[in-house]
């Protein structure tokens, strides 16, 4: 049975429900933090340490500025009114991407990394205008700033990835099959499920039945 520590997720569909659910793109961002929590909690259980969540790609400002505000304010609400029940949880936060938002929002992403920084039962890396590219060029770009040799193990260590094993699992749902600029170094050996299912619809069951199936796959990682 195979071992799981790391799980990541592309959680894709959440404005094509709003529109066929509500009649809005924000409607489907809001149904999707509900599925979020099930996830975290459903994590938890299964004794998974870490959680890595796609919410917000460097690409997704290329979206209609009045989505993009709303979709800040539901981070901002979630960590003002959450954060005590997720650290109460003994749960970490880690952002991963660049921190460039709004002074509230970054001193709430700062305050939300330290308050919980200590914690142990789950970390969740919440990937935030984060795109995988800029972290390869920012990795190698480090390497030869340290005059270090350009291997596996170097570029490995200045990934923002790099104090976390790499992910067993990727689920993508959406009924899209692609990566998206998402941890395209650290999902070398993951095994992909691409869910038809939009996000808002994707259950704890759902979930379960994706990691009891993982468990099962015989892994050769280039062997036979």
């Amino acid at each position: 049975m195979n071992p799981l520590n790391h799980v990541a997720i592309i959680m894709d569909g959440n404005g094509r429900w709003g529109l066929k659910n509500g009649n809005s793109r924000n409607t489907g961002h809001k149904a999707g933090l509900k599925t979020v929590e099930k996830i975290i909690k459903q994590s938890i259980k299964q004794k998974i340490k870490y959680l890595t969540l796609y919410a917000f790609s460097t690409e997704n400002w290329k979206r209609p500025k009045k989505e993009i505000n709303y979709l800040f304010n539901i981070l901002e609400n979630f960590l003002t009114h959450k954060i005590d029940d997720i650290h109460n949880q003994d749960i970490k936060l880690n952002i991963i991407g660049k921190k460039n938002f709004s002074k509230k929002l970054n001193k709430l992403l700062h305050l939300s990394e330290k308050k919980t920084s200590k914690n142990k039962s789950l970390q969740i890396n919440l990937a935030l205008n984060y795109g995988s590219k800029s972290e390869l060029i920012n990795a190698f770009k480090s390497v030869i700033k340290k005059n270090e040799k350009i291997n596996e193990k170097n570029i490995s260590k200045y990934l923002q990835t790099r104090h976390v094993p790499d992910p067993e699992i990727l689920i993508r749902t959406g009924n899209t099959k692609r990566l998206s600029n998402f941890l395209l170094w650290q999902l070398a050996y993951s095994e992909i499920f691409f869910v038809k299912k939009l996000w808002p619809d994707f259950s704890e069951n759902d979930y379960v039945k994706i990691i009891k199936k993982f468990k099962k796959i015989k892994r050769n990682f280039g062997t036979v």
